[in-house]
């Protein structure tokens, strides 16, 4: 799941040089996989990166887990831990639980 996160977060940054930010007791796994992730990522979408992992700063030790990646000195930002994922469905089924609680809105016209 950790190497899927961080290859994820590499498709969307598309960038040549990453920073892989972690929990602090996840550091050993992210070490053990960030190289597969590297090349997952090279295999799929054609080109090179240089994974570093940060090891002086990391996510608070209270969030479940996850990886946050970087680029650019910081300026490019893929916060990619658990909680940022449930944070994307609630908001992706906000619309269906609104009409499961008040109903259909017959003046809605797109229903995306």
């Amino acid at each position: 799941m950790l190497m899927g996160m961080i290859t994820q977060g590499l498709c969307q940054l598309l960038e040549p040089a990453v920073t892989v930010r972690c929990r602090q007791k996840d550091l050993q796994l992210v070490k053990d996989v960030v190289d597969k992730a590297g090349k997952q990522y090279t295999a799929l979408v054609n080109l090179e990166v240089a994974l570093k992992i940060d090891e002086k700063t990391f996510l608070p030790s209270d969030t479940a887990g996850g990886i946050q990646l970087s680029a650019r000195d910081g300026k490019l930002l893929v916060v990619n831990t658990l909680e940022a994922r449930l944070d994307q469905i609630i908001m992706q089924k906000v619309p269906e639980v609104r009409s499961m609680l008040y109903g259909n809105n017959p003046n809605r016209r797109f229903f995306d």
